[in-house]
């Protein structure tokens, strides 16, 4: 199973958490039930209401499906979520007069998820756009958008060649990471003070250049030694990582300082505010 996509979306201020699954987007239950009923306890009222449901036998609860979505410690905990078709579903069951616009904002949601299946370039446009309106420069945009690539790339070559398990794609990541940067992707973070946010949002394009250094010579030694299975993978994954590292030493004896940074966006932000 390739690794999903977790991203957080945002309806009327409020947070939805999504996961591409079975290359649709499906939404955290807990989380528009937030929205809908402004509840201070929105997964006690989604328990509540899943046990009315399932006492009614109603057929509604079978369009949820456990998935792990990042939660505000940081963790990954399995999730009930549903795509949009059981959404609707769920919504129905849920008086509220924010009920018709989250409504038309999950079909919305939906439809630009299919359009980017059968048109990627559509994805890459309205990624673009919403860096873009983040505050960030082209030319760091053009470079993580090469990154994404080369990330998916890679998790394609570690799909085909067998790794099944979100933990798999974790453990091979964490040990790229370890050998470019001498930090696992929740150290780096860490040493970032970010919390829920993509790292590599907050990377400069230093960081970025070896972050891509490293995935790329990955897959390029998984496709020289045809390579097959986690364990082969992860020494890869290893030896992919010190290439990366290894340039990353050279250049830092060079620039007598260290490539790795405590900056992060928000922080850089609040500084041009500033200015």
């Amino acid at each position: 199973m390739k690794k999903e996509e977790n991203q957080i979306a945002i309806f009327k201020g409020k947070s939805i958490r999504k996961i591409i699954h079975q290359k649709e987007w499906w939404f955290s239950v807990v989380d528009v039930c937030g929205v809908l009923t402004d509840s201070p306890d929105a997964g006690a009222y989604w328990r509540k209401l899943k046990q009315r449901l399932i006492e009614e036998n109603s057929e509604v609860v079978t369009f949820c499906h456990g998935l792990k979505l990042e939660a505000s410690d940081g963790k990954k905990y399995e999730t009930d979520c549903a795509n949009t078709e059981g959404m609707f579903r769920i919504i129905q069951s849920i008086p509220s007069p924010k009920a018709e616009p989250l409504k038309r904002w999950l079909a919305k949601t939906g439809y630009e998820r299919i359009q980017e299946i059968e048109n990627p370039e559509l994805a890459a446009k309205r990624m673009r756009v919403t860096y873009k309106l983040k505050g960030y420069s082209d030319e760091w945009i053009e470079m993580r958008m090469r990154g994404i690539v080369i990330r998916e790339e890679l998790t394609d070559e570690w799909q085909k060649r067998g790794a099944e398990h979100g933990k798999d794609y974790e453990i091979l990541t964490a040990e790229i990471s370890q050998a470019t940067f001498g930090l696992k992707p929740n150290e780096y973070k860490k040493l970032k003070g970010l919390k829920r946010e993509n790292l590599r949002d907050h990377m400069d394009d230093l960081e970025l250049i070896f972050t891509m250094l490293g995935e790329r010579s990955t897959s390029e030694i998984h496709r020289t030694e045809d390579s097959r299975g986690v364990p082969k993978l992860k020494k890869d994954a290893g030896r992919g990582g010190r290439i990366a590292g290894n340039a990353r030493n050279e250049l830092e004896k060079e620039l007598g300082r260290s490539v790795i940074s405590q900056k992060n966006f928000k922080k850089n932000r609040q500084k041009n505010k500033l200015k």
